[in-house]
């Protein structure tokens, strides 16, 4: 089969061996999107080689009989579900886990995938491919509310205008809480605005900053951080979305002073972000930026490393 594989030094689409059933599931791929994980692999990041890519849609060729022909997505955590974690329901954070696309697993920019059965979660009809896609990051965002309470009166601040930032911005505000989103690109900005989620561009934020109840990182830089504990009140919360190759020195007296409680934020649940697509309280595919076919996998890459730009998906039907 076809898929685009990163062997540490350059991504190139080259063929692969078909993926094997045995306990799992074999996927055929549709669409597959490109996320700022991908990118950070592709600069030392968690010094992985492998097929690219967690974020899919496909249906199910071959694997147990009650899940063949099923249209699904699927969670990028393998777990042993042997382990304490795993008997204590945190799969997530199996320490023998593997990672879909990211740490010992290949990933699906390409053609098929193989995936544990308890990872699969059957798609709605009513969700188009498209906007299946985002289910993996949606759930992510969702991820936040799973760990921070936020009541109505809260004010929420989100750093980054990204593929990540806006879909966090979406789902922080069907919390009631008011969200204002900062960021760089007006452009971005003005889909969060069309939902009625106040923006504000960087350069204003800092003129007259204003600090929030709970602060998102989610900028996808390693200069974020000190800015994202500037904007956290005391007692606040900040939640730490970005995963970045670099490793840049951190002031951490701030947090000490102002008693400000750091949560660590990846993976999320995929049932509420898949009840979000279904009930339209998120929009997803206006990010979609670019579309690529599988071959073009490498040139995929490049559009989604650009300055600027959102979702790109990878077409890999073929």
């Amino acid at each position: 089969m076809q898929a685009l594989y990163w062997n540490g030094k350059q991504a190139r689409v080259t063929e692969r061996p078909d993926p094997e059933a045995s306990e799992r599931a074999v996927v055929r791929v549709s669409l597959a999107g490109v996320c700022a994980t991908d990118l950070e692999i592709t600069r030392g990041y968690m010094d992985y080689r492998g097929v690219l890519g967690h974020e899919f849609v496909g249906h199910v060729e071959s694997g147990p009989e009650d899940w063949r022909g099923a249209r699904v997505v699927a969670e990028i955590n393998n777990a042993c579900l042997k382990c304490d974690s795993c008997l204590r329901g945190l799969e997530r954070h199996c320490p023998n886990r593997s990672v879909t696309g990211i740490l010992n697993a290949n990933g699906a920019f390409a053609e098929r995938i193989a995936v544990p059965v308890e990872n699969l979660h059957r798609v709605p009809d009513s969700i188009s491919n498209e906007a299946a896609v985002f289910t993996e990051p949606l759930a992510a965002a969702f991820e936040i509310l799973e760990q921070v309470d936020i009541q109505p009166d809260d004010y929420c601040v989100v750093f980054g205008d990204g593929r990540l930032g806006l879909l966090i911005s979406q789902v922080l505000h069907t919390t009631g809480a008011h969200v204002t989103t900062i960021g760089k690109h007006s452009e971005k900005l003005a889909l969060l605005e069309a939902r009625g989620i106040e923006t504000q561009l960087l350069s204003n934020w800092e003129a007259s900053p204003r600090q929030g109840d709970v602060v998102v990182e989610a900028t996808g830089s390693a200069s974020g951080f000190a800015r994202a504990v500037s904007a956290t009140r005391p007692r606040g919360t900040l939640v730490l979305k970005s995963t970045v190759a670099d490793s840049p020195p951190i002031d951490l007296a701030p947090l000490v002073i102002n008693e400000i409680t750091v949560v660590g934020s990846r993976c999320g649940p995929f049932a509420p972000a898949l009840d979000a697509l279904a009930r339209e309280t998120v929009s997803v595919e206006p990010l979609i930026a670019a579309r690529y076919a599988l071959a073009e996998g490498e040139q995929a890459l490049a559009k989604a490393g650009e300055t600027g730009v959102l979702k790109v998906l990878i077409d890999c039907s073929g």
